[in-house]
């Protein structure tokens, strides 16, 4: 068991160093493939280990200079407000509601980058 948990680690730090996001798979994998988890505890999970991996992102991209944080102390300031709200209000829901929220969140997103792609091509097709 232990070794497919870190297995699940090194695969979702490898998606999260492309820029996919490790909960993407992360989540999925604690939650459905190892049952012993719920779905808010797979979410703890993800948030406790995505912190060492935004760690060295942000003093490589802060030493790139490729933050900018006036634009950046308002993103943050609101999303560690939402994201509390958005703890609390989890804890009020049921596992299904949950499992059900993140996959239609996870269908949502696929077919924004789908739709992103096809606009994309046909700008490319038009230059």
């Amino acid at each position: 068991m232990i070794i497919w948990l870190l297995l699940a680690g090194f695969v979702s730090g490898i998606v999260a160093g492309m820029g996919m996001g490790g909960g993407t798979l992360l989540i999925p994998i604690l939650s459905i493939f190892f049952s012993m988890f719920t779905q808010i505890e797979a979410q703890g999970i993800n948030l406790f280990v995505f912190i060492p991996m935004a760690i060295p992102a942000l003093i490589i991209h802060t030493k790139n200079k490729l933050i900018d944080f006036k634009a950046a102390i308002p993103i943050i300031i609101i999303g560690v407000v939402v994201s509390i709200g958005g703890a609390l209000l989890a804890h009020n829901f049921s596992n299904h509601l949950l499992r059900t929220l993140f996959g239609v969140f996870l269908l949502l997103i696929g077919a924004w980058q789908i739709i992103s792609i096809i606009i994309t091509l046909k700008i490319k097709k038009q230059k």
